[in-house]
């Protein structure tokens, strides 16, 4: 069994730094680099690409709405239409530093607000699928388990491939617990680690309320701003490789 590992990265701008990327960034396969709307900026972009290329993780954008006071975390009245038009200008730019540094760009994920929006939006998430496939029809979007956005992908034939969280809290429909409710994060180490080992197994999480929440885990995801991420993405490989379940960028696995 193969799984990708995942975590949201390049998200200093200019003089604040945010994250301990150069330590995650050695534990992972997959780096989603933020793009200079939400988080990021160009130095940002180009040093993270270089760090992935480095270590062998496979690089990916991290597009959101270009809120970088509100990091992107803030939903906002924006159109499929305009939301496609923000995907491209993200992804050239991330493939801009890619393209330069001999790398591949691999995925796409959208970020935050844009994320979980579009997770429950067919229109919105449609948009951004085809965002993506008419800049490159081979890239890979990585979106939430049993989402809208992976519905849309498939219905025009672009790559896509299922996330979980290994940090963040279900609601009992499969959606991530709101970060301003107590408990939506998840901060210990084992217990983070068990919930992943038992979604990987079993494709089963228990929601914030107590319900089963059936997942289909081809990617999991470490959020880098979380002070525990580097303890998180070690402990959750050394699990997986213990389980037998080899960690592998999505390249290297199936996806839809």
């Amino acid at each position: 069994m193969r799984i990708d590992l995942n975590s949201d990265l390049g998200e200093s701008f200019g003089a604040y730094t945010m994250g301990l990327d150069s330590q995650v960034i050695p534990h992972i396969t997959s780096a989603n680099v933020a793009c200079g709307y939400h988080a990021g900026d160009p130095v940002v972009m180009e040093a993270t690409v270089q760090m992935c290329k480095q270590h062998g993780v496979a690089v990916g954008a991290h597009p959101g709405y270009p809120d970088l006071m509100g990091f992107g975390r803030r939903n906002m009245g924006a159109s499929p239409a305009e939301v496609k038009s923000y995907i491209k200008y993200q992804i050239g730019a991330l493939m801009a530093f890619c393209q330069s540094a001999g790398v591949k760009l691999q995925h796409v994920k959208p970020h935050g607000a844009l994320y979980n929006t579009a997770a429950k939006d067919y229109k919105l998430a449609a948009a951004i699928a085809q965002a993506i496939y008419e800049v490159d029809p081979s890239i890979i979007l990585l979106g939430l388990s049993g989402s809208q956005s992976l519905v849309a992908a498939k219905d025009i034939g672009l790559p896509c491939a299922s996330e979980v969280f290994a940090d963040r809290a279900y609601n009992a429909d499969g959606s991530l617990v709101a970060r301003g409710t107590p408990g939506a994060v998840i901060h210990d180490v084992d217990e983070c680690v068990a919930r992943i080992i038992r979604m990987v197994k079993e494709h089963k999480v228990t929601a914030i309320t107590g319900e089963e929440v059936s997942l289909s885990p081809q990617s999991i995801c470490v959020h880098g701003d979380t002070p525990q991420a580097v303890a998180f993405v070690k402990n959750i490989k050394e699990k997986l490789m213990e389980n037998g379940i080899t960690p592998s960028n999505l390249g290297e696995i199936t996806v839809g």
